[in-house]
């Protein structure tokens, strides 16, 4: 069946229900009526359950039906992404790296201790600075895996926008907010790559499963410094954030019952990137949580806590809030909440429920989401059209400016989201960073950001270069920071940082840099609009899903049939098509920087 979509959505009131009586969906789980599923609801859907999307990808949505549209998103299993390419590892991690030491002095120690660290030997005695290897390497894999995880966050991000699975990468961004990790502190690309695959291995999977497979994750292990918590000396941040972050929520525990979570995971570590439970370090005695008292070990503790009302509600009201809206009445977080506990924790139930109901289509629900940077971004280029992310500008870099870089989350609980996204600062931003995107620079001008040196290492290579020795190039600033990067006779700190970058570069895989391919001229004719008001109404229809006033939509006609000047949208004389490229992207970048784009 074809549908067609353009006329609806460019002439209504984006976001308002067909159905009259739409204000009494609010709270409402019933399924919506087939009848009442149109244009607007399967363009809300596809924004909310995915990133947004064409015309075409609306419209087929519409075709299918409400639950078959859902269903399409929801188990996502049937769609083929065969396409999908896996991600090309650079291959940075050499034998004798693991475990890395957690600082520069830890390596040194080792080397000092065993004549090797890091896979590399110690100089021979007599050589000067004998240790310059150990140092060099450690700053090699420190530089290497922030390069490398780089390449993770683009190959995620594009993943995003070419998934024709957009609700799987959806909820594989929401749990990894989550369960907030940050290569910062995990400082190895294998653990972060290994935890993304299983955030999206269990994204829409029963909770139970999921829980457990992060908390035995090797990059969460790390972060939260569960491998420090053992028998004698019991470390309560696992506990800590397990229940007040990932499960219960704050009011619903005792500092008691975090003790005596920790407790029952001390044992649980990882050998390098496999869990390890070593007995020898776990706690066996009489434990008491959440007045259930016994032995009690780690996996009986998620047990418990997966048996409480509390965590049901927890984890479906953050579900809701990422899919609906912030507002939650708590007689529909605890019905939603009890939906989830007698489902057996199935999260595509709790999905296919959300999504389905009248709830989800009534008027606070639609178009009043402040987009993440994220999704800013991915949902910019699923509009586009495009094929691939480009890189240039850098997708992660562009997200990172608006406050959220994939891998790199704040803090363990996560980006604050909803109206933290927007400052008068970050609206402003947000506006350059679409201009980048429609106006992108050269790729001569925008170069390879991952072969750039800092300023004081391009400095040492460009004076060693020139035949200076390793205290002569690495002199910087005053006597006292000279005296410190060459302190130890045994190595230059400054000049380990620098070999740090120059063997990342030669391992690291470059970047390939494209810019995005945009032709909005051919976008809009094979729409069917010929004229400023109606490439207008093709451009509102396509990126807002809240309208513009009357007087905004005008200025924007006018403003666009000025930049036109007489020219027609469908000529090909001479050097029109050009101007008429430039005059469109000019008006969807005035779009872009709109308020009402920030919504979804």
């Amino acid at each position: 069946m074809t549908v067609a979509c353009a006329f609806v959505l460019a002439t209504a009131a984006l976001g308002a229900p067909v159905d009259s009586a739409g204000h009494a969906w609010i709270g409402d789980l019933a399924p919506l009526a087939e009848a009442d599923f149109g244009c607007e609801q399967a363009a809300h859907l596809l924004e909310r359950a995915g990133f947004g999307g064409t015309p075409a990808e609306i419209e087929e949505l519409v075709s299918l039906g409400l639950q078959g549209a859902v269903s399409r998103l929801v188990d996502y299993e049937q769609v083929d992404d065969s396409d999908l390419l896996p991600f090309d590892e650079s291959g940075i991690w050499d034998p004798g790296m693991d475990p890395f030491p957690p600082s520069r002095a830890a390596a040194v120690r080792l080397g000092r201790r065993d004549g090797r660290a890091l896979g590399v030997d110690v100089l021979p005695e007599g050589s000067s600075r004998p240790l310059q290897p150990v140092v060099d390497k450690f700053f090699y894999g420190l530089r290497s895996n922030v390069l490398e995880t780089r390449r993770l966050a683009l190959w995620w991000g594009n993943r995003m926008v070419t998934t024709p699975r957009p609700l799987e990468e959806k909820m594989t961004l929401f749990w990894h907010d989550h369960f907030a990790t940050s290569e910062v502190k995990v400082r190895d690309v294998r653990k972060m790559h290994l935890q993304n695959r299983t955030l999206r291995a269990h994204a829409t999977a029963d909770f139970k499963s999921l829980l457990l497979a992060v908390m035995r994750d090797p990059a969460m292990l790390v972060y939260l410094d569960n491998r420090e918590n053992v028998k004698e000396h019991p470390n309560e941040n696992f506990g800590r954030e397990l229940l007040e972050l990932f499960t219960m929520g704050v009011g619903n525990y005792t500092e008691q019952d975090i003790r005596e979570a920790s407790r029952a995971f001390t044992g649980w570590t990882n050998e390098v990137l496999d869990f390890r439970f070593d007995a020898a370090l776990h706690d066996d005695g009489p434990k008491t949580f959440l007045g259930r008292r016994g032995r009690l070990g780690g996996e009986e503790v998620l047990d418990i806590i997966l048996e409480q009302p509390a965590t049901a509600e927890f984890i479906a009201g953050k579900v809701y809030r990422y899919l609906v809206r912030e507002d939650l009445e708590p007689a529909l977080q605890a019905q939603l909440g009890r939906h989830l506990r007698e489902s057996g924790y199935e999260l595509k139930a709790l999905l296919g429920k959300i999504l389905s109901s009248r709830d989800f289509y009534s008027p606070p629900s639609v178009a009043t989401q402040i987009k993440s940077p994220v999704q800013l971004v991915v949902s910019t280029y699923r509009k586009l059209g495009l094929g691939k992310a480009p890189t240039a500008p850098d997708m992660n870099s562009l997200a990172g400016r608006l406050g959220q870089q994939l891998l790199y989350p704040p803090n363990v609980a996560g980006w604050a989201g909803g109206r933290t996204w927007i400052t008068p600062a970050t609206l402003l931003e947000r506006g350059n960073a679409m201009r980048s995107v429609l106006f992108p620079p050269s790729l001569e001008e925008f170069g390879h950001p991952d072969r750039r040196l800092p300023g004081i290492y391009r400095q040492v290579e460009e004076r060693l270069a020139q035949g200076m020795t390793i205290t002569a190039a690495t002199k910087q600033g005053d006597a006292a920071s000279n005296a410190m990067a060459d302190a130890d006779e045994e190595y230059n700190t400054r000049y380990g940082g620098y070999r740090g970058y120059a063997m990342a570069y030669e391992r690291v895989k470059l970047i390939p840099r494209h810019v995005p391919d945009v032709d909005l001229r051919a976008m809009v004719l094979t729409a069917g609009a010929s004229d400023a008001k109606s490439a207008v109404d093709h451009l509102l229809h396509r990126f807002l899903r809240t309208p513009l006033t009357g007087a905004g939509r005008s200025a924007l006609v006018d403003y666009l049939a000025a930049q036109l000047d007489s020219a027609a949208l469908d000529t090909d004389a001479a050097g029109v098509p050009e101007k008429v490229e430039e005059a469109l992207r000019s008006t969807l970048y005035l779009i872009f920087s709109s308020p009402e784009y920030q919504l979804g």
